[in-house]
C-alpha cells in the first residue's frame, strides 16, 4: 500500500472511517501516510521496556522529522499531557522543531492545532496537550515543569550537555510512562558513550546513515557528500559512528612515561599548582581544574615533570578558596629512596579571568605564593601543541595503576583522556591548566638549572624573596599581613 486511500478502498474500513469527527480523519490520514512512507529506522521501535529511545543517524537521515511525527502523535493520543522538546539554541528551537520543513507545525495537520506561540515556543492541541520548546543552552530552565515525554534534537551539539540533561531527566516524570527521544549526528560525547552503553537495558537505539534518506536528498548534496566517503569526518557524519575522539588529539597517550607503583616517587625540586577556574558566571556549569606537578631529574635523563595529582570539580566559588588553600598545604613526594617526607608547594598559578581573578586576591590576602597567568591571544590548540612537544619527548611522568599494569592511576585517567582528546574532548579545563603549567616551567626549569634547591624560572626571583618560614614551619608569602594563615604567629621580619 503507497497510500491512505488503498488503505480505504476496504468497504469496512471505508464505513468505520465515514463516522469519525473530521478532526479524527485528519488523525488516521495523517499517522497512516507517515507509517506507510517512513523508512525502517523511522518507525518507533517496539516493546515497553525502553525509556530513551537515541536516534544516532547520518546528516539529512530523517531525525527530524522521526522525532516530530512521533512526539506529535504521542500529545495527539494522549490528551492534556505535556510534552518538551529542547535544541541547543533558541533558534533551534523554534527554527529546525517548530517551524523548520520538518518541525512540528508541518507534520501536526492543521485541524488538530489549537493554538500556536512563537515567543513562548508553545503549541497546544485541540485535545489539551501541550509541547513547549525550551533551549538546552540555559539548563536552569528546565526546572520546576514536569512532562510526559521530551524530544531532544541534536544532543551532541549541547554546551551544557550534562547539566541539562540531568535537569530534563529530572522533569520527564508524568503519567504510566515517560519517554525521550534523543535526534543526533553523534560525537564523542561522555553522555552520549554512557547511552550507548546503556544499549539494552533502559535505552533503545537506533542507527541509520545519510544513504538510508538519499533519494529525499537535494542533487547536489549527493554530489557534496562523497568527498567525505573513506574520511573520519565522513564516518561520524553520514555514517554515525562514534570516532574515539583519541584519534585525532594533538598529544597521543603512548608519548606520556608511566611511573612504576613499585617504585618510591623521586625527590621533587620544585612543585607547581595550575588552576582553571570556571570561565563563565555560570559557575554550577564550568568545573575547576586543579593540576599538581613535580619537577624531578631522573638517572641519565633531562629534568622531568610528574603528574602528582589532579582534580577536576564544578565548585561554587566560596568552596574553592578553602579547598586550594587546604591543597597548598599537602606535601608531595619523597626524600630518595624513602616513603615518607617531601616537599610543599612552591608556586600556586591562575589564569586571571573570572573566578580566577577573585582567587588570586583571597590567596595574595591568604599569604601563598600565587602567580596570575594570561595566556594572551594564543589559542587553545597553539598551546597545547608547544606541550605536545616536551609530552612527546618522553618528559612527562604519571604515576602508574597498582591493579593495572600498563594504564595509568584511576585519578589521572580523565586528565590523560582529556588532553589526548583535544579538541575534541568536551571539556577543556585540563589544556588550559597544563599550558598554563608550562608557561611557568620552560626556559631554565627544563634546562636543569636550579638555584637555592629550586627551578628558577625568571620571575620567581623577586616572589621568593617575599617568602618567610613562619616558627610552625610553614613557607608563607608575607607580602601584605604578618600573621601566619596557619597558626596565626606573627612572622619574623
Amino acid at each position: 500500500m503507497n497510500d491512505v486511500t488503498d488503505i480505504l478502498k476496504s468497504e469496512d474500513v471505508r464505513k468505520q472511517y465515514g463516522l469519525l469527527s473530521p478532526e479524527y480523519r485528519a488523525a488516521f490520514e495523517w499517522r497512516a501516510r507517515w507509517l506507510m512512507t517512513a523508512h525502517k529506522h523511522q518507525i518507533v521501535p517496539a516493546g515497553e521496556w525502553w525509556a530513551i529511545w537515541l536516534l544516532q543517524a547520518g546528516r539529512g537521515a530523517g531525525k527530524t522529522r522521526t522525532a516530530a511525527e512521533q512526539i506529535g502523535w504521542w500529545a495527539w493520543n494522549e490528551p492534556k499531557s505535556r510534552w518538551l522538546v529542547a535544541a541547543p539554541t533558541s533558534s533551534d528551537v523554534r527554527g529546525t522543531c517548530f517551524e523548520g520543513d520538518s518541525g512540528l507545525i508541518n507534520v501536526i495537520p492543521q485541524p488538530l492545532i489549537r493554538d500556536y506561540n512563537k515567543s513562548l515556543h508553545e503549541l497546544t492541541l485541540i485535545n489539551g496537550s501541550l509541547i513547549k520548546g525550551i533551549p538546552a543552552s540555559e539548563p536552569e530552565r528546565f526546572r520546576g515543569a514536569q512532562w510526559n515525554g521530551a524530544w531532544l534534537d541534536e544532543l551532541a551539539a549541547w554546551d551544557y550537555i550534562q547539566d541539562a540533561w540531568d535537569q530534563i531527566m529530572l522533569s520527564v516524570r508524568l503519567g504510566k510512562r515517560t519517554r525521550v527521544i534523543c535526534t543526533t549526528t553523534p560525537k564523542p560525547k561522555d553522555l552520549l558513550i554512557e547511552l550507548n552503553g546503556r544499549e539494552g537495558d533502559d535505552v533503545v537505539i537506533t542507527r541509520a546513515s545519510t544513504h538510508t534518506n538519499l533519494a529525499n536528498l537535494s542533487p547536489t548534496f549527493q554530489k557534496q557528500i562523497l568527498q567525505y566517503e573513506g574520511t573520519k569526518l565522513g564516518r561520524q557524519e553520514i555514517y554515525a559512528e562514534i570516532i574515539d575522539p583519541e584519534e585525532s588529539g594533538i598529544v597521543k597517550r603512548e608519548w606520556f612515561q608511566l611511573w612504576p607503583t613499585n617504585k618510591p616517587l623521586p625527590k621533587f625540586e620544585y612543585i607547581l599548582q595550575s588552576y582553571d577556574c570556571a570561565t563563565s558566571d555560570k559557575t554550577q556549569n564550568d568545573p575547576t581544574a586543579s593540576l599538581t606537578l613535580g619537577v624531578f631529574k631522573p638517572l641519565d635523563a633531562p629534568m622531568s615533570v610528574m603528574v602528582i595529582d589532579v582534580w577536576n570539580e564544578r565548585l561554587q566559588y566560596p568552596d574553592l578558596r578553602p579547598r586550594v588553600i587546604a591543597e597548598y598545604n599537602n606535601v608531595y613526594g619523597a626524600e630518595e629512596g624513602k616513603s615518607v617526607g617531601g616537599k610543599k608547594v612552591d608556586l600556586i598559578l591562575v589564569e586571571d579571568k573570572s573566578a580566577g581573578i577573585s582567587l588570586i586576591q583571597d590567596l595574595q590576602r591568604a599569604y601563598l605564593p600565587v602567580q596570575a597567568y594570561n595566556p594572551g591571544r594564543a589559542d587553545k590548540i597553539q598551546r597545547l601543541s608547544i606541550v605536545a612537544n616536551i609530552i612527546q619527548a618522553k618528559r612527562v611522568w604519571i604515576p602508574e595503576s597498582s591493579n593495572r599494569k600498563g594504564y595509568v592511576r584511576d585519578w589521572a585517567e580523565g586528565f590523560v583522556s582529556q588532553i589526548c582528546s583535544f579538541p575534541e574532548c568536551t571539556h577543556d579545563d585540563m589544556v588550559d591548566a597544563v599550558s598554563s603549567a608550562y608557561y611557568v616551567l620552560t626556559g631554565s626549569a627544563w634546562r636543569g638549572q636550579s638555584k637555592r634547591g629550586r627551578i628558577s624560572a625568571g620571575y620567581l626571583d623577586a616572589l621568593e624573596s617575599q617568602m618567610v618560614e613562619c616558627d610552625c614551619g610553614q613557607m608563607v608569602y608575607a607580602a601584605y599581613d604578618k600573621n601566619c594563615p596557619f597558626c596565626g604567629r606573627m612572622l619574623s621580619a
